[in-house]
């Protein structure tokens, strides 16, 4: 286990976790290793939609686009290089 040294604590700090910890009936040492504990606990993870997902659920409630699709045309000849 590691252990930690805390300096420079302000009196009035170190006074608000002598009481929780008496209120919680236990030491100054476990009341900070609990506070510590909760405090970085690992949120759960957020599954990341990607840029589409994103988009579309922001334009979902506007409703559907439709957009004309303008007909195929032939490709001109390409360069000849003789």
């Amino acid at each position: 286990m590691a252990m930690l040294t805390i300096r420079n604590l302000e009196p009035a700090l170190k006074e608000r976790l002598r009481v929780r910890a008496a209120q919680h009936a236990r030491s100054m040492e476990a009341e900070a290793r609990d506070i510590l504990q909760t405090a970085l606990k690992r949120p759960e993870r957020v599954v990341e939609r990607n840029l589409y997902e994103r988009i579309r659920a922001r334009f979902a409630p506007l409703g559907g686009v439709e957009l004309e699709v303008p007909p195929r045309t032939t490709t001109r000849e390409p360069p000849r290089f003789d």
